[in-house]
């Protein structure tokens, strides 16, 4: 299997995509899986190393990168030290670097004998899932589209009422981090880019168009994003296939950093549920 890591990507907003492939290099053209990463996440977190290699390994031409201001660098992709990068980040600036990442993928001369453009799939994973549904209803080079643990709705996930009134007035608002103990910046551009966007951005009208094949999967036992909200995606787009994994977190059982050989348990389900949708 052949990897090519930490290859920097030009974006559209000054910073550099930081993208990684993992295929069989044995001169087929393999369906295209790209994978967006989440909220406070990054395209080397926890398992997903292992989880690109599963999925190279069942035949596909895996993409993996971090968002061009998720807070990494292209010498430090993993974590976030750089948090003013993070602080100017929004959901339109993600989609434009998705844009990018398939722009790169579909275009590449270095990839044409090893990626079919004719068989285009994303997945994301927590926010990432509303970036990929978004895309892929926008979209048309997208041919199926796969959500991990994804949002339902980002309008409720901004501050109303007297929070969102500090953040207007001081012009930015900390998250903390539990796992590095940053305090995480949003700026307000955040909130102004939402606002303008709202359309555009609102998961329900996306997943509603949709005109693809869609994958839904979801942990039951997650207390960051609810189960609820993967079945209020099923019940937006009836031809959706709904998969809830039986006492799985947010992340299905894995954590950062991730020193096994092998994914967890419901991770493995995960992987073999989303090979099997993209194959049939």
């Amino acid at each position: 299997m052949k990897q090519l890591k930490h290859t920097a990507l030009k974006g559209k907003h000054g910073k550099p995509i930081v993208a990684d492939v993992y295929f069989k290099d044995n001169g087929q053209p393999k369906p295209i899986v790209i994978f967006c990463h989440g909220y406070k996440g990054f395209k080397d977190w926890g398992a997903w190393n292992l989880m690109a290699e599963a999925f190279a390994n069942a035949g596909f031409f895996f993409v993996k990168f971090n968002f061009s201001h998720n807070g990494g660098t292209l010498e430090q992709p993993i974590d976030f030290p750089d948090l003013d990068a993070f602080g100017a980040n929004n959901y339109t600036k993600e989609l434009d670097d998705l844009e990018c990442v398939i722009d790169w993928v579909t275009t590449s001369e270095a990839f044409a004998a090893h990626a079919d453009t004719q068989k285009l799939y994303l997945i994301g994973h927590s926010r990432g899932g509303g970036i990929v549904t978004i895309k892929a209803e926008e979209d048309r080079r997208v041919h199926k589209v796969v959500t991990y643990a994804g949002v339902s709705d980002y309008a409720k996930r901004k501050p109303t009422g007297d929070a969102l009134e500090v953040w207007r007035k001081e012009g930015v608002r900390y998250v903390k981090n539990g796992r590095t103990q940053q305090d995480m910046p949003h700026d307000y551009q955040f909130y102004e880019d939402f606002i303008a966007n709202e359309t555009r951005l609102t998961i329900k009208r996306a997943v509603s168009q949709l005109k693809i094949p869609y994958l839904i999967i979801h942990g039951d036992a997650d207390t960051s994003v609810l189960v609820e909200e993967a079945q209020d995606l099923y019940l937006w787009y009836p031809l959706s296939q709904l998969e809830v994994i039986p006492n799985a977190d947010h992340v299905f059982n894995t954590k950062h950093p991730w020193d096994k050989e092998a994914p967890s348990d419901a991770l493995k389900k995960v992987i073999t549920t989303t090979i099997n949708f993209l194959n049939a």
